[in-house]
């Protein structure tokens, strides 16, 4: 290797040198080269340089001493720490888990969020943005819908001065329907979501859902429309048939009676046995990994997203509360997708229509078709599983020695268990969760509300529901054709907080306005983000 190439790399660095430092002397004409505040001016320059290396503007780096702020106090720094919070809450009157602060919205997050800046657990420096301490949750819950247990993944301050009890004194800082069971540290890249393996959810309805359709109603009429056509195996109007059996429970009622009539009578209904059965074949046929595209919103079948995997469904025997007879079913999914309060619906419709449970299959093919939701007010998270993460951490916590130094301690993590707060949580449950769902139908018959907006429906949107169980072409959406007498939603039943107006209102007529005085109606054709869609699902 000859000297001549290491000469023109040193030619070269001197030349770059000479540029940077006539760059330097012109960058800004503002800055003043005598101010010994400036940033590049002699060696506080350099050491304010090298101070901030590798960081973005506006950050500080936990291991910094304390600085001077404006009032010429120093503040303590305190260490943050990687912690999952185990919590609970009622969603009723709450714009959903996650924090909207740019929004304004009331959310879970942000009342949390404030809470712990309040108590010390986050800092002053961190107060205006959870970004900064990497908060994330386990599940994102819709607006109004419950909590018995989430998770909230978090770099916080873990030992507060004069603070015995970081617990407590978080909850003192929540209202009484956010309760924060405890926390613990967790391993530093712990993520609430990404760890969590599968969640929980329970749904509530009243089994007065079960009870077909009254006689006169224009679902009713379009039903047996429908059954009569696929009988006469003719797709044409007009063709005879024999007519589907009456319900008792409409044997003994006029056609005449009220709302209010039919809604007290219903509450006094109890199902039998069979009903219970058929609900449970129903739902079991969610059981396993399928495309469940017609279950949320936004997605086309071909996305790969579509395909989630329901790892078990149980359903609860009746029980009678009050006046009223409720149903429970558990849905434990590896994931859920937006608004799959859908898939409680489409089952309790095949209970009350007759509808074979070969359309559940049908479903996860490629035809679109238009799903209702259930009401948001029977739904609950029970809480997420992080079966994973427990397993890796008992296994490192298995490694470290009994004579273990103080700190091989500190490197033991525990798993993240509701089942320790359990008493605690049962008594939130009944109080803050249950109570009110019961309260609100019990005042605003919001079930009874909800079923006859489907009740009112005459279109051919919900012909699926029929004796063989056919998606039928009439009920099929082709992507851009425009349908005429669609189905549209209430607004109102995704909400678990009503107006002191009854839901047996007219609501369930067509061009309902709502409070705000706009129409009650809800579009599902509205396009949504899909980064949006994605963090919204949980």
């Amino acid at each position: 290797m000859s000297d001549e190439t290491p000469k023109r790399a040193l030619d070269a660095d001197g030349a770059a040198s000479a540029r940077h430092a006539k760059k330097s002397r012109t960058q800004d004409p503002t800055e003043n080269p005598s101010d010994p505040t400036s940033s590049t001016n002699g060696k506080s320059g350099k050491r304010k340089l090298a101070r901030n290396a590798g960081r973005r503007r506006g950050t500080r780096a936990d291991d910094l001493p304390p600085q001077d702020g404006e009032d010429g106090e120093k503040k303590q720094r305190l260490p943050k720490r990687a912690c999952a919070l185990l919590i609970g809450f009622s969603g009723t009157g709450y714009f959903g888990m996650q924090s909207q602060r740019n929004a304004g919205l009331k959310t879970i997050e942000g009342t949390l969020f404030d809470a712990l800046v309040r108590a010390g657990a986050v800092s002053e420096d961190n107060a205006d943005d959870p970004v900064k301490v990497n908060l994330q949750r386990a599940a994102r819950t819709d607006a109004g819908v419950h909590a018995a247990g989430n998770v909230v993944s978090i770099r916080m301050i873990t030992a507060v001065p004069e603070v015995p009890d970081l617990v407590a004194r978080i909850n003192e800082e929540l209202p009484p329907e956010i309760r924060l069971w405890g926390f613990v540290r967790t391993q530093n890249p712990f993520n609430a979501r990404v760890s969590c393996d599968s969640r929980k959810y329970t749904y509530f309805f009243p089994s007065y859902l079960f009870i077909p359709p009254k006689p006169d109603s224009g679902f009713a009429r379009a039903l047996q429309e429908t059954n009569v056509k696929l009988r006469a195996g003719a797709e044409t109007s007009g063709v005879d048939g024999a007519a589907d059996d009456v319900h008792p429970f409409w044997k003994d009622s006029s056609l005449d009676s009220s709302p209010e009539e039919d809604l007290a009578r219903k509450r006094t209904w109890r199902c039998s046995s069979q009903d219970v059965e058929r609900f449970r074949t129903a739902v079991n046929k969610y059981l396993g990994s399928h495309n469940f595209h017609n279950f949320t919103v936004g997605r086309e079948y071909k996305d790969p997203s579509n395909r989630r995997v329901m790892k078990a469904i149980e359903v609860s025997d009746p029980v009678v509360y009050g006046n009223t007879e409720w149903i429970s079913v558990m849905l434990h999914g590896q994931s859920f997708m937006l608004h799959q309060r859908k898939m409680v619906c489409v089952a309790v419709m095949m209970c009350r229509t007759s509808t074979p449970p070969s359309l559940i299959p049908e479903l996860y093919g490629q035809r679109k078709v238009t799903v209702p939701k259930a009401p948001a007010l029977g739904l609950l998270l029970e809480y997420p599983v992080f079966e994973n993460y427990n397993r890796k951490v008992e296994d490192l916590n298995g490694k470290i020695p009994k004579d273990a130094n103080p700190e091989q301690l500190d490197a033991i993590r525990p798993i993240i268990d509701f089942e320790q707060f359990r008493p605690q949580i049962d008594a939130f449950k009944q109080h803050y969760i249950y109570d009110n769902m019961r309260t609100h139908e019990d005042r605003e018959g919001v079930f009874d509300g909800w079923i006859r907006s489907i009740d009112a429906y005459a279109g051919p949107d919900l012909q699926y529901f029929n004796h063989k169980g056919a998606v039928l072409p009439t009920c099929v959406i082709i992507k851009g054709e425009i349908r005429h007498s669609s189905f549209k939603e209430k607004k109102k039943f995704n909400s678990t907080t009503f107006p002191v107006a009854s839901a047996l209102d007219d609501e369930a007529e067509a061009g309902v306005i709502n409070d705000d005085g706009e129409p009650d109606n809800e579009d599902e054709e509205t396009e949504i983000d899909k980064k949006l869609l994605v963090d919204m699902e949980g």
